[in-house]
C-alpha cells in the first residue's frame, strides 16, 4: 500500500475566478492534513489538477466569459433603449406636469379675480348699507317730534272747557297720527334690525371668500414656483414621501365646488344687499310721505276747527252784541212801564177823590148819573190799565232776566271758544310748526 496520504480536492469556483472574486478558503478538517509547497510537502503527493481538468476548466471559463459578453451586450442595448425611452417619458411628463401647473395658475388666477371681485363688491355693499342704517336711525329719531306733538297736541286739548271737550275731527286725526308714527317706528326698528343682520352677513360672506383667496394666493405662490423649478434649479431636493396619497386631499371638483359655493353665498348677499336697499329707500320715502300727509290732514283739521271757532265766536259775539242793545231797550222799556204805572197814580186818585165826595151828596142827590158813571168807569178803567201794565211789567222784567242769563251764556261759550281757539290755534298749531321737514324724515 501506497505511502501517499490522498487528500480531496478542494471546491473551486471558477465563476468567482472569472469574475475577479477572492476565491474561498476550504473549510479545514480538524486531523486531516492541509496541502502545503516546498520543503513541507516532501514525501506527499500535492493537490494537482490534471490536465483534462485544467483544459475543462479553461473552457468552462471560456464559455462562462463569453455568455457573460453576451448578457453585457444585451444589457447594454436594453439599458439604452431603457433610459432614451425613460428619458423620453421623464421629459415629456415633466413637459406635462409644467402646462398642467401653468393651467391650475391660469384657474387659480380666475377664481382669484372672481373672488376678489366679489369681495369688492361685498365691501361696497357693506358700505353702502352703513348710511342706510344712519338714514334709518335718524328717521326714528326724528319720529320722535311728530309724536311728541301729536301727544301734546292732544294733552292741550284735553283741557279744553265745557260743551268744546268734544271728540271731533281733530282728535280723531291726532290719534291716527299717534297709531301712525307708532306703526312707523315698529317698521323703521324692524328694517334697522334687518340691515344690521345683513351687514353682519355680508361680513361673513366676505370673510369666507378672503380665506378662500387667501388660501388661493399660497396655492398661486407656491404653484408658480414649482413651474419655475427646473433640472438647473439649485432649491430643488429629494422629498421621498411627497409622492404619497394624502387622505384629507380634497378632489378637483370638491376643490371647484367650494369655492362656488362660497361664490354663490356671496352673490345671494350682494342680492339680498340690493334688495335691502331698495326696500330701505322705499321704507323711508313712504314713511315721510305717510307723515306729512297725515300731518297735512291734521293741520286741515286744525284749520277747520280754527274756522268754525272763529265763525262760532263771532255769531256768540254778534249774539251778544244784540241781546245787550235788547237788555238795554229792555230796561228801558221796565221804566217806561214804571212810570207809565206811576203816572196813572194821580188820575186814580182824581177819580176816587170825586167818586168820594159824590157818594156824600144828601138824599135823593146821591144818584147814579152820567158823571158818576162816567166816574165809576174812569176808576175800573186806570185799575185795568195799571194791571195790565204791571202784568207787561212783569213780562218785560221776566224777559230782562232771561236776556241777562242769555248774556251770561253767550259770554261763557264766548270765553270757552276762545280758550278752544287759543288751544288749537296758538298752542297747538303753533307747536305743529316745529314738525320735522321731509329731508329730516327721511333721515338726512
Amino acid at each position: 500500500m501506497s505511502s501517499d496520504v490522498l487528500v480531496s480536492r478542494p471546491n473551486y469556483d471558477s465563476r468567482a475566478v472569472a469574475q475577479g472574486f477572492p476565491e474561498k478558503e476550504p473549510p479545514v478538517q480538524p486531523g486531516v492534513p492541509q496541502p502545503s509547497s516546498g520543503s513541507a510537502t516532501a514525501g506527499y503527493r500535492s493537490a494537482k489538477y490534471t490536465p483534462a481538468e485544467w483544459f475543462s476548466n479553461y473552457h468552462a471559463i471560456l464559455q462562462q466569459a463569453g455568455t457573460d459578453h453576451r448578457e453585457a451586450r444585451s444589457v447594454q442595448r436594453e439599458s439604452k433603449t431603457l433610459y432614451q425611452d425613460t428619458e423620453t417619458a421623464t421629459v415629456n411628463t415633466q413637459a406635462q406636469g409644467t402646462r398642467l401647473l401653468g393651467e391650475r395658475l391660469q384657474d387659480l388666477h380666475s377664481w382669484k379675480s372672481e373672488l376678489q371681485r366679489h369681495i369688492e363688491q361685498l365691501r361696497a355693499d357693506t358700505e353702502s348699507l352703513m348710511p342706510l342704517k344712519m338714514r334709518l336711525e335718524k328717521a326714528l329719531d326724528a319720529t320722535e317730534t311728530p309724536y311728541a306733538i301729536a301727544t301734546d297736541n292732544l294733552n292741550c286739548r284735553a283741557r279744553r272747557l265745557g260743551p268744546d271737550l268734544v271728540r271731533d275731527t281733530v282728535e280723531e286725526e291726532l290719534l291716527k297720527e299717534v297709531d301712525l308714527i307708532r306703526s312707523i317706528q315698529d317698521l323703521l326698528k324692524r328694517t334697522t334690525a334687518q340691515v344690521v343682520t345683513q351687514i353682519k352677513m355680508n361680513r361673513e360672506a366676505k370673510q369666507t371668500l378672503e380665506l378662500d383667496w387667501s388660501d388661493k394666493h399660497q396655492a398661486y405662490n407656491f404653484d408658480d414656483h414649482c413651474g419655475r423649478h427646473s433640472n438647473m434649479s439649485p432649491d430643488t431636493q429629494h422629498h421621498p414621501g411627497s409622492a404619497a396619497v394624502q387622505d384629507q386631499v380634497c378632489n378637483h371638483s370638491s376643490w371647484t365646488k367650494f369655492t362656488q359655493d362660497n361664490l354663490i353665498k356671496a352673490m345671494q348677499e350682494e342680492q339680498a344687499t340690493y334688495s335691502l336697499r331698495l326696500l330701505v329707500e322705499r321704507v323711508l320715502q313712504d314713511t315721510t310721505e305717510d307723515l306729512r300727509v297725515q300731518c297735512s290732514n291734521v293741520d286741515r283739521a286744525f284749520s277747520q276747527r280754527c274756522a268754525e271757532l272763529i265763525e262760532a265766536k263771532t255769531q256768540l259775539e254778534m249774539k251778544r252784541v244784540k241781546v245787550l242793545e235788547q237788555i238795554g231797550d229792555q230796561e228801558r222799556n221796565i221804566v217806561a212801564l214804571q212810570q207809565a204805572i206811576d203816572n196813572k197814580e194821580a188820575p186814580l186818585r182824581v177819580a176816587q177823590s170825586r167818586l168820594y165826595l159824590r157818594s156824600l151828596r144828601p138824599n135823593m142827590e146821591l144818584c147814579r148819573d152820567e158823571p158818576q158813571l162816567s166816574l165809576e168807569g174812569e176808576v175800573r178803567q186806570i185799575d185795568a190799565t195799571v194791571t195790565s201794565l204791571q202784568q207787561q211789567l212783569s213780562e218785560a222784567r221776566g224777559s230782562l232776566s232771561r236776556l241777562e242769563e242769555s248774556r251770561l251764556a253767550l259770554e261763557k261759550d264766548i270765553s270757552c271758544k276762545t280758550h278752544s281757539l287759543f288751544i288749537e290755534r296758538d298752542k297747538c298749531l303753533t307747536q305743529r310748526r316745529r314738525y320735522p321737514t321731509n329731508f329730516t324724515l327721511s333721515g338726512y
